[in-house]
């Protein structure tokens, strides 16, 4: 029987790519936590913003995908001074994923990736996410991790797309990345000459515009449509952007 997830997913396709990395916040776990992190975050360092105000600005930072939703969600409610470290530490105290937060397709999608590639983790992430992955029966599917806290460095940096290159041992070009954010996730792994797969919740855009998606070696809505996204990049594109 065709597992439910699997799509147009067809394991007797041969695959050009050796390594696929997915980001945690969007793809994997639902963002509300971070999403509320920043919010009770503002509101301790005094922002007195509704909540139906913070709402509309972080969707503007989704649409624009330019730049740090802290530094733009900071000056926005706490003014162009605002301390954005203060805002990161304080958010990071609130910021956990229950396993509620876990997508519900997550699963099916990894049981079908994980005979057909190697599966790693580029995620601006505190290292406690491994704990939340361990409980929630998913870390084992992966064997590459590049974690920001652990790192000490974000993306979109191109040191951390290159360190998890750099383990997994592979040229990038037969490496994929999928993430939600164009700024931090496509447009950085494409010039890093790896692949890149949007994947349209999360931080991504409610409406993204066509020259967005064109960024992308593809986009998906959820992650039933991944194996298929994967089996359809070309393996003769270098995955380069300017």
């Amino acid at each position: 029987m065709r597992h439910p997830d699997a799509r147009d997913y067809d394991p007797r396709v041969s695959h050009h790519l050796d390594v696929v990395f997915i980001d945690v916040g969007g793809p994997l776990y639902d963002d509300r936590p971070y999403y509320r992190s920043i919010l009770n975050a503002l509101r301790e360092m005094g922002a007195s913003m509704s909540d139906e105000a913070y709402a509309r600005e972080y969707e503007r930072c989704r649409q624009a995908q330019d730049g740090s939703f802290r530094r733009r969600l900071a000056h926005a409610f706490l003014g162009p001074d605002a301390d954005v470290r203060e805002l990161t530490a304080r958010a990071a105290q609130h910021w956990r994923y229950s396993a509620a937060s876990l997508h519900e397709d997550v699963r099916g999608c990894l049981e079908i990736l994980a005979p057909a590639y190697r599966l790693g983790v580029i995620a601006n992430q505190l290292a406690s996410v491994r704990d939340a992955m361990r409980r929630d029966g998913i870390d084992h599917y992966f064997t590459v991790w590049a974690v920001s806290e652990e790192l000490g460095v974000e993306k979109p940096d191109p040191r951390i797309f290159a360190y998890g290159i750099e383990r997994a041992g592979v040229a990038p070009e037969r490496t994929a990345m999928v993430g939600d954010r164009l700024d931090y996730d496509v447009i950085p792994a494409r010039r890093a000459r790896m692949h890149a797969v949007w994947i349209l919740r999360g931080e991504a855009p409610s409406h993204p515009t066509d020259q967005q998606l064109l960024l992308a070696d593809a986009a998906i809505h959820t992650l039933r449509e991944l194996p298929g996204a994967l089996q359809r990049i070309g393996p003769s594109g270098t995955g380069e952007v300017g």
